[in-house]
């Protein structure tokens, strides 16, 4: 199976869905031996070319001063789509509702592939962040659910997801397809977790916590800090460390230290060795993810398949599947609830380890079988396919201007196939003209200069004439 993967992050930008993205492409390359491709608007001076799968990187915008370090593609590439659209895919799978989608559906026009979309994140909230303007926000999040809803299949990494983006105005139905995570399931050796994280202030006995992801504020990362200052002021001992980085980083080390906490709580920066990942979370005694914005936390199964518990809140996509003191704790999106609840935790780290444990049993999922169970469902839409049952809905507006760029692409590109069949036997007339003209012009010069000969000869003649008739006149 050829199964073509879109998104608008890639390394060197590492976020949660360019995470799920490699990870679909090396489970599908190495364990279902499908051949995988992925497309990502390009940043300067990456090479693309050492992964195991092909990588097609498209012209792209800098706009990372506005979109939290992202750059933008220009989804109408000529090149890429070709690109593409050679590598014959059976399925194309969109991860991001905005230009990956775009591309998609230009693609599926041009191959016929059955088209999924993932919704991995609340794109509302990044709206809201990068447009100000109500009015535009309302038409831009219209122009990214009618997107959204042109594709043959929509996919959700939750339940709570699903009804986010039903919330959005999305009226189709939706598939939940778990995400999973890259780390093996079990604790990192103690030698590593020391050579990991020793160089910090890190007492045995006292409870250490930990947060992994971008620091953002909308992850709930001002609770975090607010009721760590109530423990504190309460006078249990803790310390706190945040992996990651982002633009509320500075905002939140500052916060940290109006508190005082500064010698307890440790912004280290984004940490990319899986491996030293997986020692912080063995490391840790629980993890805490108050975020409402995630659709479904992949650092919390990250978390699980190292024996840590997540602290989440009630009700959030990131809490599904966890039953509160079993498996994780469920707190209510207060600083005083998570205080309450690290106050009376705290001094019993080995009740978190038991809890950690049931989530490694319990809610793990590892990569290999979550792209499985999706490479499945990849045939039943493709079996749809071949049946006459994959029905795509009525076209509106936008798939018609789909429908004229994918024509307008197919003429360029035939334009260009065609051009070395048309300019040969252009260069060679040219090569022919020149060799014609070289001779025309010697037999030009030939025929001008016999020419003059010519009139010389004629010149002598009339004066010769000319002479006698004068000489005459003379004699009378």
């Amino acid at each position: 199976m050829n199964v073509c993967l879109l998104n608008d992050s890639f390394p060197p930008v590492i976020d949660g869905v360019a995470n799920t993205v490699m990870n679909y492409a090396e489970v599908l390359t190495a364990d279902e031996r499908d051949r995988a491709i992925v497309a990502t608007p390009r940043y300067p001076g990456v090479d693309y070319s050492d992964y195991p799968y092909q990588v097609v990187p498209y012209q792209s915008l800098n706009t990372a001063s506005f979109t939290a370090g992202y750059r933008t593609g220009n989804p109408f590439s000529n090149e890429a789509i070709t690109e593409l659209r050679d590598f014959k895919p059976d399925i194309i799978h969109t991860h991001c509702p905005m230009v990956s989608s775009v591309m998609a559906r230009l693609l599926r026009n041009e191959t016929g592939a059955p088209l999924i979309f993932t919704y991995h994140t609340k794109f509302d909230v990044d709206i809201a962040r990068t447009i100000r303007a109500k009015a535009l926000q309302k038409e831009s999040i219209k122009a990214v659910v009618d997107n959204i809803a042109a594709c043959d299949e929509v996919w959700t990494v939750s339940n709570g997801a699903g009804e986010n983006l039903r919330s959005l105005g999305y009226e189709g139905s939706y598939r939940v397809v778990n995400n999973g995570v890259d780390f093996a399931k079990g604790r990192v050796e103690a030698e590593t977790v020391r050579a990991v994280t020793g160089k910090y202030d890190l007492p045995e006995g006292v409870p250490v916590y930990l947060f992994v992801g971008r620091l953002m504020t909308y992850k709930g990362l001002p609770l975090i800090l607010d009721a760590l200052h109530q423990v504190d002021a309460a006078g249990q001992d803790f310390r706190m460390v945040f992996v990651g980085g982002g633009a509320d980083a500075d905002a939140m080390k500052e916060k940290a230290a109006s508190y005082g906490l500064q010698h307890k709580v440790f912004f280290i920066g984004a940490v990319h060795d899986r491996l030293a990942l997986r020692a912080w979370n063995t490391r840790a005694d629980l993890f805490l993810f108050p975020s409402t914005y995630d659709t479904n936390g992949i650092v919390v199964r990250e978390a699980a398949a190292c024996g840590l518990a997540s602290v989440l809140i009630k009700g959030s996509c990131a809490a599904e599947g966890i039953t509160d003191g079993r498996n994780g704790y469920l707190i209510d999106e207060t600083p005083e609830a998570m205080a309450a609840l690290l106050l009376r935790l705290g001094p019993d780290i080995p009740a978190m380890s038991e809890v950690g444990q049931h989530a490694m049993d319990e809610i793990y999922i590892s990569w290999s079988d979550a792209v499985h169970t999706a490479r499945g469902y990849y045939e039943e839409l493709l079996a749809k396919k071949r049946n006459g049952q994959l029905v795509r809905r009525e076209k509106k507006a936008s798939d018609w201007f789909f429908d004229l760029t994918a024509r307008t692409n197919e003429i360029n590109r035939r334009i260009r196939e065609q051009g070395e069949i048309l300019t040969q036997p252009f260069i060679d007339s040219v090569d022919e003209l020149r060799s014609d003209a070289r001779e025309y012009r010697a037999n030009v010069l030939d025929v001008t200069e016999t020419f003059i000969e010519s009139l010389d000869e004629a010149g002598e003649r009339i004066m010769s004439f000319a002479r006698k008739v004068i000489g005459d006149d003379d004699e009378y």
